[in-house]
Parts: C-alpha cells; sequence; structure tokens
C-alpha cells in the first residue's frame, strides 16, 4: 500500500483518481486542488509518492510542474508523478532536467493513461520504486525532434525502438516482452546504442536518464 498525495483541479477527476487508487489498495492520504494546498499536505503527510497536475490554479499554466519542481528541490527522495491533459515535452524537459541518480522517482504521463488502469497502477509503483517513468507519446515526440545529422539517425529502426522502450523506463525483460524478442536480443541491441550514442551502460534508472539527457540534446 502506497500513501498518496493527490493534486488535481478538476473535482471530478480528482475524486475519480482518489477512488480509483483507494479501490486498488492504495490510500490517499489527502487530496488538493491547487499547488499551495499540496506543499502543506506534504509537509503534513510526508507520503510515499505524489499524484499531480502540470496546470492547476491561479493560472493554470504550470503550477502543479513548478510545485513538483520545489518539493523535490526539498525532498529529494519523494518520488513525484506528474500528469498532463496535453502531450508538452517541454514540461518534460523541465521536470527530467534537474533529476540525477539516486533521487525519488519520476514519472511523466499523459491522463489518457488513467484510463488504462493496469499501466497506470504500474507506473505509479515503478515510480515510488525510484524509477523514471515517461510516457510513451512523449518519447516518440522526443525522438522525432532528432534532426538528420544527430548520432541518433545511426541507429537501427529496431534500435530505436529499443531505445523508446528503454527511455520509458522500461527493463530487459519488459522491453523483450513488448517487442516479441528475447532478452539476448534486447542486451545486444542495448550494447550498440550505448556504443553508438556514447552512453554509460548503467542499468536501471540511471540508465533511463542518460538516454532521456540524449533525447533533449545535452549530450551526442
Amino acid at each position: 500500500m502506497l500513501r498518496v498525495v493527490l493534486a488535481e483541479d478538476a473535482v471530478l477527476l480528482r475524486a475519480g483518481l482518489a477512488e480509483l487508487l483507494n479501490r486498488s489498495g492504495h490510500e490517499v492520504v489527502e487530496a488538493v486542488g491547487d499547488a499551495p494546498a499540496l506543499a502543506r499536505a506534504v509537509d503534513e503527510h510526508a507520503p510515499d509518492v505524489v499524484i499531480t497536475d502540470v496546470r492547476m490554479p491561479p493560472d493554470f499554466r504550470d503550477e502543479g510542474l513548478k510545485a513538483a519542481l520545489e518539493l523535490r528541490a526539498r525532498h529529494e527522495h519523494l518520488p513525484v508523478l506528474v500528469l498532463s491533459q496535453y502531450v508538452a515535452t517541454a514540461y518534460a524537459t523541465q521536470l527530467l532536467s534537474g533529476s540525477s541518480p539516486g533521487a525519488g522517482g519520476l514519472g511523466y504521463l499523459l491522463k489518457d493513461r488513467v484510463g488504462e488502469v493496469a499501466d497506470f497502477m504500474d507506473a505509479l509503483r515503478r515510480v515510488a520504486d525510484g524509477q523514471t517513468v515517461i510516457d510513451s507519446e512523449v518519447v516518440r515526440l522526443l525522438l522525432a525532434q532528432q534532426t538528420a545529422g544527430r548520432p541518433l539517425s545511426r541507429l537501427t529502426p529496431r534500435e530505436r525502438e529499443v531505445l523508446a522502450a528503454m527511455a520509458e523506463g522500461l527493463n530487459n525483460q519488459s522491453i523483450a516482452h513488448r517487442l516479441c524478442v528475447t532478452e539476448a536480443s534486447v542486451v545486444k541491441h542495448s550494447s550498440n546504442i550505448f556504443v553508438k550514442l556514447d552512453l554509460d551502460p548503467t542499468e536501471g534508472n540511471r540508465r533511463v536518464l542518460a538516454v532521456l539527457a540524449h533525447l533533449r540534446g545535452e549530450s551526442g
């Protein structure tokens, strides 16, 4: 069971998420509708994980994202899962830019994923476990933004698929299952990717952050 602080300004969605989480065996210790209330709830309850919308009152711009960044600065090991109505790679990049190996888990998902209950709960669990989870659509756009001539162009189509799955935070077993290949094949493709992109082949969350840094254009 996870103790969750939930921040979502839309009353019906907030109630629906709280009900979904509670019925899934977790405890929503507090559900709030704005960023100041989110900060207060985290300080009061010290939750296992925070789920927050990007846009909240008063301006409905990026108040939730800013609150998440501030909470991460004050509580480095606090797992945070950010939900967004729209694909915004700038938000994802801003959220991820301050993350580092050893910090708490971090997730950026589209709200549409909430409807896929099993996937949403899996993402929440992985974030709570300290992993990085990025929405596949965000990863797709990050890959699409890479220009010709960048090191990414050296990858084969299959290697790009493996890279995208890595960026979502999937481990080798999950990647193999998604792509219907063996784990040995995933390991081989991963090794080729690390060589071609000059990435640190560290397993786990550090590997995800290295891949995301490359997709943001911070390496290569």
